[in-house]
């Protein structure tokens, strides 16, 4: 009994986060007669958008395996892409796989200061400016 509780306790526990609308819910989508909200109504809005209002909707679903005291895995990730154009109908559908992913680099978008001055004329600035009074 406590071979087969501990067996259990070890079997991989799937998980499931965000949402992607399947092919079938895709095809009623008509390219260049469909608009947001038709398409809203059709697959539902998605859980986030492109950076700016009246950008392109993203639907992301990602299924992960945690297996024991291991970290856990991705093994599925669907994107789907739909582009609109500047009337709101869409332009394109594309669907991406884990597949498809490539890491990317993101910018961290740091100020460069400038040239720092070196430790010998930091001292060198600091010997050539004593006041007269002190």
């Amino acid at each position: 009994m406590a071979l087969s509780i501990g067996l259990a306790a070890c079997s991989p526990i799937r998980q499931f986060h965000g949402y992607a609308p399947s092919d079938e819910d895709l095809s009623e989508i008509v390219v260049g007669q469909d608009t947001r909200e038709t398409v809203a109504e059709k697959v539902g809005r998605p859980g986030m958008g492109g950076v700016m209002e009246g950008s392109d909707w993203f639907y992301v679903q990602s299924d992960w395996v945690n297996r024991g005291w291991r970290a856990p895995e991705e093994v599925d990730r669907q994107v789907v892409a739909i582009s609109f154009d500047g009337r709101d109908r869409v332009t394109n559908i594309e669907r991406f796989g884990l597949e498809d992913g490539q890491v990317v680099s993101l910018s961290r978008r740091v100020t460069d200061s400038g040239p720092r001055p070196s430790l010998l004329s930091q001292v060198l600035s600091v010997l050539g400016n004593f006041a007269p009074g002190l």
